[in-house]
């Protein structure tokens, strides 16, 4: 979880290869209105998120169903605010959460320097407004991405180890 340009899709693509279980971006999930008005820099509002959510939480929900932990997945997911993520708790009890967390010029930069996506750096600022950080009661991590790619894979694959996700 985390802001746009926080590494999310760079990071739950290696956590998925390196675990051997499928991978879902949650960008895949929103219906095209919720992309159109975010690629005219607009952002979105609960109304808005709430089929992309529902989408989201079918996939985890098919997961679930599955079967054995092995049959897991890795989702990556803004899941900016607590009743998000409890929304997706409720398909997939089993969710660790993985906060990629950054100050705000460190993703500003890599959202401009990054290509080819739906999502403008116009809209980082009212991520960042509207981001909840894992509550102490919430399964996961904070991981800071401040560091290099390698420093953050590192990060995430010691919290998983100390929270035995895997």
């Amino acid at each position: 979880m985390g802001v746009s340009g926080s590494g999310k899709s760079t990071v739950g693509e290696w956590l998925a290869e390196a675990l051997g279980v499928p991978f879902a971006d949650a960008d895949d999930f929103h219906p095209a209105h919720n992309i159109e008005k975010m690629s005219a820099g607009v952002p979105l509002d609960d109304a808005d998120r709430a089929p992309w959510l529902d989408a989201v939480a079918g996939w985890l929900r098919r997961r679930a169903a599955a079967g054995s932990p092995a049959d897991g997945g890795v989702l990556v997911c803004s899941a900016l605010k607590r009743r998000y993520r409890d929304r997706l708790r409720r398909a997939s009890g089993r969710l660790f959460f993985v906060h990629l967390a950054g100050p705000y010029p460190l993703i500003a930069g890599r959202l401009d320097r990054r290509g080819g996506h739906f999502m403008p750096s116009s809209l980082l600022c009212s991520q960042f407004e509207a981001l909840e950080p894992l509550g102490r009661d919430e399964h996961g991590a904070a991981i800071s991405v401040a560091g290099t790619p390698e420093e953050t894979r590192e990060a995430v694959r010691s919290a998983l180890a100390r929270a035995r996700v895997c």
